[in-house]
C-alpha cells in the first residue's frame, strides 16, 4: 500500500507541477484579493473538479470517452475557443492597489471561470487520463482508491498552497506591477496552450 501512495504522490505533483492555465488562475486570485478566504471559491472549485477529472480518469470513464473521435475534436474545439477568450480578458485586465476595490472576480465569476480553465481544457484532461488513468491499471481494489485518494489530497493541497503563495505576492506587489506583468504572461501561455491544442487537430 505504501508504494501505491509514493507513486500516487509523485505522479500527481509531477502532473499539477508545470506552469498551466489552472495554476496560473488559481495563483492570480490568490494574489488578486486582500484576503485569502476570499479566494476559497477558486481553490474549492479547482479542487473539485480536479478531483472529478481524478476520479474519472482512475475508474476509466474519461478514457472510454477520449475514445470516441467526434467528442474528442469538440471538447478540443471547445477548449481552444475558450482558451483564446480566456486570453484576451487576462491580458485587458489591470491590476491596482490592494487596498482598492479591485477588478478582481466575484465568487460566482471565480467558480464559473475555475470550472472552465478546468473542465475545458482538454490538455490537461488528456494528461490526466494519461498519466493518472494509465498507472492506475496496475492496481486493483482497495490499492485503486488509495492511489485515488491520494492524487486527490496532493491536488487539494497543491491548489490551497498556490493561492496562499499568490496571496503572499499580492501583499508585496502594492503598486501592482507584478499582478500587471503575471497578467499578461498567463494570456501568453493561454494563447499558446490553444496555438499547441489546435496543431493537435492539424
Amino acid at each position: 500500500m505504501f508504494d501505491v501512495i509514493v507513486s500516487g504522490f509523485i505522479l500527481a505533483l509531477g502532473l499539477i507541477l508545470p506552469l498551466g492555465v489552472q495554476n496560473i488562475f488559481v495563483f492570480n486570485q490568490g494574489a488578486a484579493h486582500s484576503r485569502f478566504y476570499r479566494a476559497l471559491p477558486v481553490i474549492l472549485t479547482a479542487s473539485i473538479c480536479d478531483t472529478l477529472l481524478i476520479l474519472l480518469a482512475v475508474f476509466g470513464v474519461s478514457a472510454i470517452a477520449l475514445g470516441i473521435s467526434w467528442l474528442k475534436i469538440s471538447l478540443l474545439g471547445a477548449g481552444i475557443l475558450f482558451l483564446i477568450y480566456m486570453g484576451w480578458v487576462t491580458w485587458s485586465s489591470k491590476s491596482v492597489k490592494n487596498d482598492k476595490p479591485a477588478e478582481k472576480l466575484s465568487s460566482k465569476n471565480q467558480v464559473l471561470f475555475a470550472a472552465s480553465v478546468s473542465l475545458l481544457n482538454p490538455h490537461a484532461i488528456m494528461d490526466t487520463v494519461g498519466v493518472l488513468g494509465t498507472n492506475s491499471l496496475r492496481y486493483s481494489g482497495m490499492d485503486k482508491v488509495a492511489f485515488a485518494i491520494t492524487c486527490i489530497v496532493v491536488s487539494w493541497l497543491w491548489f490551497m498552497g498556490l493561492a496562499f503563495f499568490g496571496r503572499l505576492v499580492g501583499k508585496l506587489d502594492q503598486s501592482g506591477r507584478f499582478l500587471t506583468v503575471l497578467n499578461k504572461v498567463s494570456a501568453l501561455v493561454m494563447w499558446g496552450t490553444a496555438l499547441y491544442l489546435a496543431l493537435t487537430l492539424l
